[in-house]
């Protein structure tokens, strides 16, 4: 079991049941799922940056990426249905919870004039997203092979039903918000 399932199970979830009054252990709201997701609008030009995206993000999350066809043509970007422009990764249960663990202790410290995560990124239902624009935080991504440098926006989606649920689980898990 990863150190932030046992410490979110031993920790956390006493510490949500006393401050929200919740009677029943299934109520206190839990980390569903990650998505991981590279947009890559140059693969209309360079089609190899897709192949490179997906070592990448396997590196990152040491799961294979799912590749994503554009769903429309859209002549003003050059963009014809089909093509593919990104990739994405849907985390659960153990590669979840170490993805996040390198996350908040070893990839959001290395970003530069970090100064914590906004709180703007819930979406009123309880998940939360924030985008990275340097994928190289990770040092799983030798930055010596990297021929661009690519963003990602991760999603935490969460059991919460509110927001400030969701807040207290991520904060408690240790994530760097903004004061």
């Amino acid at each position: 079991m990863s150190w932030l399932k046992e410490y979110y199970l031993n920790e956390v979830r006493p510490r949500l049941m006393e401050r929200f009054n919740y009677k029943n252990v299934y109520e206190v709201p839990k980390v569903e799922k990650i998505c991981v997701n590279m947009g890559l609008g140059e693969a209309t030009i360079n089609p190899k940056i897709i192949d490179q995206a997906i070592v990448e993000l396997a590196q990152i999350t040491g799961q294979r990426p799912k590749i994503c066809k554009a769903r429309k043509s859209i002549a003003g970007f050059k963009l014809r249905k089909g093509v593919p422009i990104g990739v994405m990764v849907t985390l659960r249960k153990n590669r979840m919870y170490d993805f996040l663990t390198r996350l908040i202790n070893v990839a959001l410290p290395r970003v530069k004039d970090f100064k914590g995560l906004p709180k703007s990124g819930f979406d009123g239902r309880g998940n939360y997203t924030f985008g990275i624009t340097d994928h190289t935080i990770f040092p799983e991504v030798d930055s010596s092979k990297v021929e661009k440098i690519k963003g990602m926006s991760v999603t935490i989606v969460t059991t919460a039903e509110t927001d400030e649920e969701a807040y207290e689980l991520l904060k408690e898990l240790g994530m760097p918000f903004r004061r």
